[in-house]
């Protein structure tokens, strides 16, 4: 591995992945990571440039568009407008629909119990709707 690392520099100038600068390259490297994980059985060095593809492709993402927190009354709200739901769906999850209706409202915070449902209706991690009790 040494010789590889002897001069990193020129590696880059050879056209090794490097720090995405532009959406343009953006793009690029996600066409060359959607060619690689395409791929039936990839080697072992292909495996290798798509956890570096990833990553690189994963910080300029972070840094160009970030996705702002949002509390979980708002994504429950935005889950609710998007799939076309009402606050009786949710019952289940919720138990009742005063309850649905009092945590949209900001009175009543979720219990682990409907963090556990809500996951498992909208496929989604818990930490989503556990964004707002942490920074509380």
């Amino acid at each position: 591995m040494s010789t590889v690392l002897a001069n990193p520099a020129e590696m880059i100038a050879k056209g090794a992945p490097r720090v995405i600068h532009n959406d343009e390259e953006l793009e690029q490297y996600t066409e060359a990571l959607f060619r690689l994980t395409a791929l039936e059985s990839p080697s072992e060095s292909e495996l290798d440039a798509i956890d570096l593809l990833t990553m690189l492709i994963d910080r300029y993402e972070r840094e160009h568009f970030p996705i702002p927190a949002a509390d979980p009354a708002s994504v429950v709200r935005f889950l609710i407008e998007s799939q076309g739901l009402t606050q009786r769906d949710l019952i289940p999850q919720f138990g009742t629909e005063s309850a649905v209706s009092m945590f949209l409202a900001g009175r009543r915070k979720l219990t682990v119990g409907q963090i556990q449902k809500l996951v498992v209706r909208f496929g989604l991690s818990a930490n989503v709707f556990l964004a707002a009790e942490k920074a509380a």
